[in-house]
């Protein structure tokens, strides 16, 4: 079941993308030929009054094609467009995204009793590193590592993230902040009601769920999915994660099944699938952004570099040197893309 579930996800954020592009251009008089969600074989079609609209076999994307006359004869074609007209049908898609995951958030959060912060309210018997050039009960943990925390997940994705280095903590005491560079944290053996768990030595406070703090929180949570996905994309950059441990559609299908089944309930299992679906549909948006020919931000920045040239030569940009650049990066990008589904199924099978 919960694979029905997941594929239906995902395949809810791709429309969710084109129907960003596809209200945008409606709005601004674009002409759209064809609606897709999916590729593949079409499952269902219907011809509109100008629009074809198409559902495919494969949930792993979707396209909104536009008229787009280089010559920019036709008045409603996406070439013809003002340079801010284009730029917004372009964003429309990620804007769409983020939007869609902010509510999934707010969803999530109306639905909780309380937070736990990050100010410490107790400290376990024998933790080794209380003291004022330590840990303190009233100590608010505001940074590691340069990243600024909010609520407990934070916490944990960071002290995840930090590798096997000791962390750099900023924390706050009375009113003051103390810096605890190469900071000896690291989980111990405690004994909790009479059983040993593996801990940090604390606990952290509880925030009661208002109306205020709710908002609140879904705001804090929204900007963390944004956060996650650039600490990734650094991780790739920097050599610290490796394309083979990056995920397409069918890992991403299978990794919401895998949340399903693991979670103690359905209810449980409804919501650990909306988060992850959120983060998703931020990872969508974000890289969608990314100024990379034949996605949304490169298409976006050579907007800008035509603009720039107009201004400079006086003369337009050939529309076909954008074209190759463009087809040249998509060819790279499909390739990609058989790499990590081939990636994908050679480790679901061997696990």
């Amino acid at each position: 079941m919960y694979i029905v579930i997941a594929i239906i996800a995902f395949g809810l954020l791709i429309a969710v993308h084109e129907l960003g592009h596809f209200t945008a251009a409606k709005l601004l008089g674009v002409r759209v030929r064809e609606f897709a969600i999916g590729m593949g074989p079409k499952i269902l079609k219907k011809q509109g009054k100008e629009t074809h609209y198409s559902l495919r076999l494969l949930p792993i994307g979707g396209f909104c094609a536009m008229d787009e006359d280089e010559e920019a004869k036709d008045t409603r074609s996406f070439t013809a467009q003002k340079r801010w007209r284009r730029v917004i049908i372009l964003a429309a898609g990620g804007f769409a995204n983020i939007i869609a995951a902010a509510i999934i958030i707010v969803i999530i959060v109306s639905g909780m009793s309380v937070f736990r912060g990050t100010t410490i309210t107790r400290l376990e018997d024998g933790f080794p590193l209380e003291g004022e050039d330590g840990l303190m009960v009233g100590d608010t943990i505001t940074w590691i590592n340069g990243e600024r925390l909010y609520y407990l997940d934070d916490f944990s994705l960071l002290m995840q993230l930090r590798g096997d280095s000791y962390p750099n903590l900023v924390i706050e005491r009375n009113g003051e902040q103390i810096k605890l560079d190469n900071f000896p944290l690291e989980q111990r053996e405690y004994v909790i009601n009479g059983e040993t768990e593996f801990r940090y030595g604390f606990s952290f406070n509880y925030i009661e769920a208002n109306f205020a703090e709710s908002l609140k929180h879904a705001g804090y949570m929204a900007i963390n999915n944004v956060r996650i996905v650039r600490l990734s994309l650094a991780m790739l950059v920097s050599g610290e994660a490796s394309v083979t441990d990056m995920g397409g559609p069918v890992m991403i299908i299978d990794t919401m099944n895998t949340i399903g089944q693991t979670s103690s309930s359905f209810g449980d299992a409804m919501g650990n699938i909306a988060w992850f679906t959120a983060l998703i549909g931020v990872n969508i948006a974000v890289v969608n952004f990314l100024p990379i020919p034949a996605v949304d931000g490169g298409r976006i920045l050579f907007v800008c570099i035509n603009w720039v040239v107009e201004k400079i030569t006086r003369r337009k940009l050939n529309p076909k040197y954008e074209g190759y650049v463009h087809t040249a990066t998509l060819v790279l990008l499909v390739g990609f893309m058989i790499f990590i589904l081939v990636n994908d199924v050679f480790r679901i099978a061997t696990r």
